[in-house]
């Protein structure tokens, strides 16, 4: 029996929430965003089975040129655009989408001599202040790049938000309305919407949406669980029982000793720890699932191994433990844990293996 983590990819949801996603925004295209691995789902695999969306996103051109070098041939886009103007041939010859969000870029293109033009997305700043163009530069740029040969005719126009995810925060209103002035009167396609204003803010659809986390089931939304959106989990990461141990009152289980029992009781020991990508730092009470029941992590998690408190419960080693996903969202445990969703799928490591379930 393999007794070492693996995460279960259930293909059939990852298609579920594609499907969700054009129903809530069903006169939209759909950017499937892969970066970061696909959130640490499998970049490649995850676009064999998302063929249905319109287009794919990645950060950087390493990403893209593994997608083309599997075989993919969907439009992809650049999202954080080029950083060299030497990777422009490297972008026609692959048929890539860029973003462009700094003056830098727009004039390596205007000066390029390329064999093909490119279909270029112009990002505006208005309020995120991390990539984009000022928003007094923005119809300057879309007539520079407008009129040049080395980008195909309609540009699109994009901005992206800083608090969508908090419904209650104004910052995203004034954000669309910053966007709606500076883009007056430019023509091309509109998009604004990541996984959080998709479900959030309708007004920002436009377009093309770009989802990302919602993709993989989990809620991009404060507070919220991807159950609530009707989407369902991508991940489910599981582990295995490798010992089961008796402790009496008063003695003290791991590293520094930082739990003790406070009674007689029995411990499993559970294959995964930090090494594997699971969270160090999970407060002892952090639940998993055996048997469809619930148990608390006590102690530290280990580089290899954790112990959760079974009490009385008849588990023995080769139980299948499971540490989020399927029956225990993984929205939960982040927030035991005091990060996001997005780090702890994203943080798994070469050591788990990847079981795709469900797919073509």
């Amino acid at each position: 029996m393999l007794r070492k983590p693996v995460a279960r990819i259930d293909v059939g949801a990852l298609k579920h929430n594609l499907a969700r996603v054009r129903e809530v925004v069903p006169g939209a295209k759909v950017l499937a965003v892969l970066k970061a691995n696909a959130y640490g789902h499998g970049m490649l695999q995850v676009a064999e089975q998302l063929q249905q969306a319109d287009a794919f996103g990645v950060a950087r051109l390493d990403e893209a040129l593994a997608l083309r070098a599997g075989g993919i041939v969907k439009p992809i886009v650049l999202l954080e655009g080029f950083f060299d103007a030497d990777e422009l041939p490297q972008i026609v010859a692959s048929n890539l989408q860029v973003v462009v969000h700094q003056q830098e870029q727009i004039d390596a293109i205007l000066a390029a001599e390329l064999d093909a033009p490119i279909r270029v997305w112009l990002k505006m700043d208005t309020g995120m202040h991390r990539l984009g163009l000022p928003p007094e530069r923005y119809q300057a740029a879309w007539q520079a790049l407008s009129q040049s040969p080395n980008c195909l005719p309609g540009i699109r126009l994009m901005s992206h938000f800083a608090c969508a995810d908090d419904l209650e925060c104004p910052d995203t209103i004034e954000q669309l309305q910053r966007f709606s002035t500076w883009s007056q009167g430019l023509a091309g396609e509109v998009s604004l919407a990541n996984s959080a204003a998709v479900l959030g803010w309708p007004q920002s659809h436009g377009d093309w949406v770009r989802p990302g986390l919602m993709l993989y089931g989990v809620s991009p939304l404060l507070g919220k669980q991807g159950a609530e959106h009707g989407l369902q989990p991508v991940m489910t990461l599981c582990s295995r029982v490798i010992a089961v141990r008796d402790v009496a009152a008063g003695e003290t289980v791991g590293y520094g000793s930082a739990w003790q029992a406070q009674q007689a009781t029995r411990l499993a020991v559970v294959a995964i720890g930090y090494g594997d990508g699971y969270p160090r730092n999970v407060p002892n009470g952090t639940p998993v699932l055996m048997q469809g029941r619930r148990f608390p992590i006590v102690g530290r998690v280990s580089m290899d191994m954790l112990t959760v408190d079974i009490g009385d419960a008849i588990i023995r080693p080769g139980e299948q433990v499971v540490l989020w996903g399927q029956g225990l969202p993984v929205e939960e445990i982040a927030a035991l844990v005091g990060t996001i969703p997005y780090e702890l799928l994203c943080n798994i490591t070469p050591r788990v293996d990847f079981v795709y379930q469900g797919g073509n």
